[in-house]
């Protein structure tokens, strides 16, 4: 079972008064042609930024924002969002050009209060992805408290996620990743029940580890997007052409089994919207079974599945949904996704929506507002479910010295 949040402090157990505090955040935000086209990861990071404005510190922002080659990589700037949150604080933000030098030692004595310091891309520093210490020693040289709330990240060891604190003295979490953790220790510990997991995505093997950590946790897995055709060909249904990963047939089978062994559900597709290609929208049809025809991929799941999982989730206490149901960003295969997350927000359960492909999903539905809880880290949700300990986390974490010690 996870630690949680056992040795980790929060912002709020610093005095920051006149303090230089640096935020590593996660503004990893999705950008067409230099506009921002989702800002949640800005607005999910200023609860933590505005704390610290109102008490006093003398903030140092950062995060990364892609995966740039070189630093010329202009469209990683974090320029736009420099813009943003310029807006949303009223207040000025210098961008530092270079992550690495000495521009904030000579900014800061002269700082005033209505103005914050955001380093550029972290990641235009080759020491960022490497964890340089060399890298972080610059940081901790005029850096006086580390906060960490870019959960999005914390599953990677790297610079400013992982050295830095390493050389710190004063460090914990913010406001956002003090929130997911103890959303998602809310799914491992007490759930209330019956506890559902709508597990969708390609593939069976990425979710694999998270299927096996929930097995004892869940009363019952609902099952969609690619991934469930391997399912399906384990039951020796025909699945036609449609996305199968053979070498995890057997995985599907005995895991069915397990799970029937448990007395525990788990729900898959009667019926398909399929058709002849990918993408081919002129030729897309419902299943009239569970049956693919030959020749035709499954690319979305059919209405009397969406009814059938629908019904599972109204009885819910809690859902946890990762992955879609269907290639939802083409119209032609979205009702699938769309139908269950709207079944998701109409339940009374605690909702709680894995990040990445399925909270865009959310988003796309038009039901983002009505889940308890969209998480902002994909992989890093997912690798703290199945048990895996964070870099990110575990650097933060107080440990309880041995009895020998006391004296």
């Amino acid at each position: 079972m996870s630690a949680g949040l056992k040795g980790i402090k929060t912002v709020r157990d610093f005095a920051l008064e006149g303090k230089v505090v640096f935020l590593r955040l996660d503004l990893n935000v999705p950008m067409e042609g230099g506009k921002i086209t989702d800002e949640n990861r800005i607005t999910a990071s200023l609860p933590t930024i505005k704390y610290c404005m109102e008490h006093g510190a003398k903030i140092v922002m950062a995060s990364h924002m892609g995966r740039p080659k070189t630093k010329d990589d202009k469209e990683f700037s974090l320029e736009p969002v420099a813009k943003r949150l310029q807006e949303h604080l009223n207040a000025e933000v210098i961008l530092v050009e270079e992550p690495d030098s000495d521009a904030p030692v000579h900014l800061l004595p002269s700082l005033k209060k209505n103005q914050l310091i955001l380093l550029e891309n972290v990641r235009f520093e080759e020491g960022e992805t490497k964890d340089s210490i060399e890298f972080a020693q610059k940081i901790a040289n005029y850096a006086e408290i580390y906060i960490n709330d870019a959960f999005g990240a914390s599953h990677r060891a790297h610079a400013t996620i992982h050295a830095l604190p390493s050389v710190m003295k004063e460090k914990g979490i913010g406001f956002l990743i003090e929130k997911e953790i103890n959303m998602l220790d809310s799914l491992l510990t007490n759930p209330k029940r019956p506890y559902i997991a709508v597990m969708g995505g390609a593939k069976v093997s990425d979710k694999m580890p998270v299927i096996e950590k929930l097995m004892d946790i869940v009363d019952g897995f609902i099952i969609g997007g690619a991934m469930a055709y391997t399912f399906l060909k384990a039951q020796g249904v025909s699945v036609g052409n449609s996305l199968v990963e053979t070498d995890k047939v057997r995985y599907c089978k005995e895991m069915i089994e397990r799970i029937a062994a448990r007395d525990k559900t788990i729900l898959l597709p009667v019926d398909h919207v399929a058709t002849k290609a990918f993408g081919d929208v002129a030729n897309a049809h419902t299943t009239k079974d569970v049956v693919i025809p030959d020749g035709e991929m499954a690319l979305d799941i059919g209405p009397q599945t969406i009814r059938n999982y629908s019904a599972a989730l109204k009885e819910a206490g809690t859902i946890f949904w990762n992955g879609p149901m269907g290639v939802f960003e083409n119209p032609a295969f979205s009702k699938g996704t769309f139908g269950v997350a709207k079944a998701i927000a109409e339940s009374n359960a605690i909702k709680i929506v894995g990040g990445g492909d399925s909270a865009a999903a959310a988003e796309m539905s038009g039901y983002a507002a009505q889940m308890t809880h969209i998480s902002t880290g994909g992989g890093a949700s997912l690798e703290y479910l199945q048990g895996d300990k964070l870099p990110g986390l575990e650097i933060l974490r107080v440990k309880a010295r041995p009895a020998s010690n006391y004296e």
